[in-house]
């Protein structure tokens, strides 16, 4: 396996076409490539599915795509420059494996969970032409990520899956649905449900965006 900017683990698709599609997956904060791999299982066997690892190492098998620091009175705050750092990196990565699996970005779909899904908005909302289809779980759009010049964007094929648990204690419902609010004055299109859980992924919640993905497909 050549060198990419981030390691990673895959499942190829039983038979590979032209129409085969690409999932990518980002982690969250303080796990690793594994734990979102698990779905890979369950999800439709001609899809190609990479999972990335975050490049901070934070022992014991953790990692993160970028600093957040934790203050005095229990607040939290993001190291900003290592997150867009970390966005654009993410952008290399996903035009690295488009390019070794030659698959077209109208193919690829990008899953984030909590951090990686602050990311994956990031990355849409700046690289539109590279991944169109997001499937945002239990994250939020960070401001400090969106591109200076939103409006001369395109974001005609943007796509986006959001959905969070309704008593998730890490981050707060309320920051994730400022998410479809800002998606609609931007007019991308976007669906967003919520689940009783904490910050994690419901049964439910998996069922419905599995089926979100099979009628993109």
């Amino acid at each position: 396996m050549e060198k990419l900017t981030f390691q990673y683990i895959v499942r190829e698709p039983n038979v590979k076409t032209e129409n085969t599609s690409l999932l990518i997956l980002l982690h969250g904060y303080g796990s690793n490539e594994e734990d979102l791999f698990s779905f890979a299982t369950e999800l439709p066997e001609d899809l190609l599915i990479v999972s990335a690892r975050a490049p901070q190492n934070l022992g014991f098998g953790s990692y993160a795509w970028y600093t957040i620091n934790f203050t005095a009175d229990e607040g939290k705050f993001s190291d900003i420059p290592e997150a867009i750092e970390a966005r654009d990196k993410i952008a290399v990565f996903i035009d690295e494996i488009q390019k070794k699996y030659t698959i077209s970005p109208n193919k690829t779909f990008l899953l984030g969970f909590s951090q990686g899904t602050i990311l994956s908005y990031a990355v849409a909302l700046n690289y539109p032409e590279k991944v169109q289809k997001i499937i945002a779980l239990s994250g939020y759009i960070n401001s400090e990520l969106l591109p200076q010049n939103l409006k001369t964007k395109d974001f005609t094929k943007l796509d986006f899956f959001i959905s969070h648990g309704s008593v998730d204690q890490v981050i707060p419902a309320e920051w994730a649905k400022k998410a479809p609010e800002m998606l609609n004055e931007l007019k991308i299109k976007n669906s967003y449900k919520e689940y009783q859980v904490g910050h994690g992924v419901a049964p439910q919640n998996f069922f419905d965006f599995k089926k979100w993905m099979e009628e993109r497909m």
